[in-house]
């Protein structure tokens, strides 16, 4: 009876606003809990339920911030407790930037996260003899790495990898758990993560410069009068990313990660500067007026069932004049037998996963040398996705399959194809990333690792992206002026991220060309349709600009100067 005559000693306001934040409390976990059910694909079914979350989230944060002494009191609310909520709502923005792509609730995500560490909300939670409380800031840093990682926080990401390695480290010796050396697998993936890129650009106090690489003002040729390309614009994007051994964190391989950052524009800022981290700035409900980015969908690992559902999605509902691209970064699948008739079956394409692609129980063995391999995503497999314009990047070992597509809807379909050789001294980094994919993310920095440099000087890194400014134009204009291109790929040039993609695939191309390492036919970059060399990767003003860059960093050594007799 205690325990009611001090509730009956508790103000009525006092005690309604504990229930009332009870109420809210529950509702937000409620609706939190049900983001989980909804299908992961489709643009329009999860939004309404989003901002309803979203609301609840509002209601709550600002009710706990107005009434912190009362339930500080009458509730016992802990500090934790606030820095649940927190992680939360950065949980959502990051869940509604990968629904949307919106690059600006990154760093709302960011800004919640921020004030997390900063007013050290889960500070109190070692003390207490919880283990599944710890697990919770665990979980929270690994969050947060994620989003510095993709706002190229990298001084930052170090910092939390030191902080979350000692908790981990504590967390092991205080509670005998059996998930130490899943936790230290996660330490484990971001240090290799963080080290993925080949090259670094140091500033005049050798201190490491942070590039990044998503799309910003003035870095893609603006189209010119006179050059007459399509109207399309870049919609749906799949990333899919089923290499073998390759650095990933969070189910996000390394070439995953560059090729959603060449598929973005620089973030803003929703709010203004001024607000602080940790109010909560803005409703996603209230979204910009203008999607900058096209729409994601990042599949690790998926099935074939996966893959052909998402596909099938962004399929659906691409808007009228628009692109899907399909980016595979994947283990090559190579057909066993030989067929009299080679079909677009006959040529293996690249892996899906078979891990959950189960039948009856059980997974099913391929019966003889005349079928073809069930896990993978034959050439033919998009042939129905070509009804609508296609843009599709492979970087596999079997690329090549692709070169064997065919157009047969007269719609606008571009396959671009990694070389599926690299020399013996490429080969030992493929753990880090692909070389392609890295040309596709920052051609300089691949440059410069096909040239044997680790480290460049801040000053020469900006001579050359200015160098590759120059370079990208006259591509730009060889690609519309050429009177043999295939208009496929002007249909694509009108799209600035496409045009990017487009050039940089050009400078690729050339570079390895024109590279003395570079011997095999079958190292040089191909393209579905293809593009008339002379006009293009064999082009003299082309070279002359690669040469420009090579003796900018002194290694012109390392390339053919200008004479293509040897092809």
């Amino acid at each position: 009876m205690t325990g009611v005559g001090t509730e009956d000693d508790i103000p009525l306001g006092e005690r309604k606003t504990v229930t009332d934040f009870c109420y809210l409390l529950d509702k937000s976990k409620q609706l939190f809990n049900g983001l989980r059910d909804l299908p992961q694909y489709g643009h329009k079914q999860w939004q309404s339920y989003f901002g309803r979350t979203f609301d609840v989230y509002t209601k709550l944060w600002k009710f706990q911030q107005q009434h912190r002494q009362v339930l500080d009191n009458r509730y016992g609310l802990k500090r934790w407790q606030i820095g649940e909520v927190a992680s939360k709502i950065g949980q959502l923005y990051y869940h509604y930037y990968l629904r949307t792509s919106e690059t600006s609730y990154l760093n709302e995500a960011f800004s919640f996260y921020s004030a997390i560490r900063q007013r050290s909300y889960y500070y109190q939670v070692n003390k207490e003899d919880r283990p599944e409380l710890v697990v919770k800031k665990l979980r929270y840093y690994a969050r947060y790495i994620v989003v510095c990682l993709l706002l190229n926080k990298m001084d930052l990401v170090k910092v939390l990898v030191k902080e979350l390695s000692e908790e981990i480290e504590d967390y092991t010796q205080r509670f005998n758990t059996e998930d130490q050396l899943e936790w230290n697998l996660v330490l484990q993936e971001v240090a290799a993560f963080i080290e993925a890129d080949p090259v670094m650009v140091l500033n005049d106090d050798n201190a490491v410069v942070i590039t990044s690489n998503r799309l910003s003002e003035g870095g893609v040729p603006q189209l010119e009068q006179g050059m007459v390309v399509g109207q399309l614009t870049l919609a749906d994007a799949l990333i899919i990313g089923n290499c073998n051994n390759q650095v990933k964190f969070s189910e996000l391989t390394i070439d995953m990660f560059r090729m959603l950052q060449a598929l973005e524009r620089e973030p803003v800022n929703l709010a203004t500067q001024m607000n602080k981290p940790g109010t909560l700035q803005q409703e996603p409900s209230e979204k910009p007026a203008k999607r900058e980015n096209p729409h994601k969908y990042l599949l690790y690992k998926p099935t074939f069932s996966q893959l052909y559902t998402f596909l099938s999605a962004s399929f659906k509902e691409l808007p009228a004049n628009s692109v899907l691209l399909v980016y595979l970064s994947a283990t090559g699948v190579f057909p066993t037998g030989h067929s009299d008739y080679e079909g677009p079956y006959d040529f293996g394409g690249v892996l899906t996963n078979s891990n959950r692609d189960v039948v009856n129980g059980e997974t099913v063995q391929k019966r003889n040398q005349a079928q073809k391999e069930m896990h993978c995503l034959h050439p033919g497999d998009l042939f129905p996705f070509t009804r609508k314009p296609l843009f599709i990047i492979v970087d596999s070992s079997n690329s090549t399959a692709y070169k064997n597509f065919s157009n047969l809807f007269g719609q606008p379909v571009v396959c671009l194809l990694s070389p599926t050789v690299y020399p013996k001294s490429m080969q030992d980094q493929s753990q880090r990333g692909s070389l392609f994919t890295l040309f596709l993310y920052s051609p300089l920095m691949a440059f410069l690792y096909v040239c044997g440099l680790s480290s460049l000087r801040q000053g020469m890194w900006e001579k050359g992206q200015e160098l590759l400014r120059k370079a990208y134009r006259d591509i730009g204009q060889m690609l519309t002026r050429s009177r043999a291109i295939d208009q496929a790929f002007l249909q694509f040039y009108g799209d600035e991220f496409l045009r990017l993609l487009l050039i940089r695939f050009v400078f690729c191309s050339a570079t390895l060309r024109m590279h003395k390492l570079f011997r095999e036919s079958r190292s040089f970059p191909e393209s579905y349709p293809q593009l008339p060399k002379q006009d293009t990767v064999e082009s003299n003003l082309l070279q002359k600009h690669i040469l420009e860059l090579a003796a900018m960093l002194d290694v012109q050594g390392l390339f053919y100067d200008g004479t293509l007799d040897s092809y």
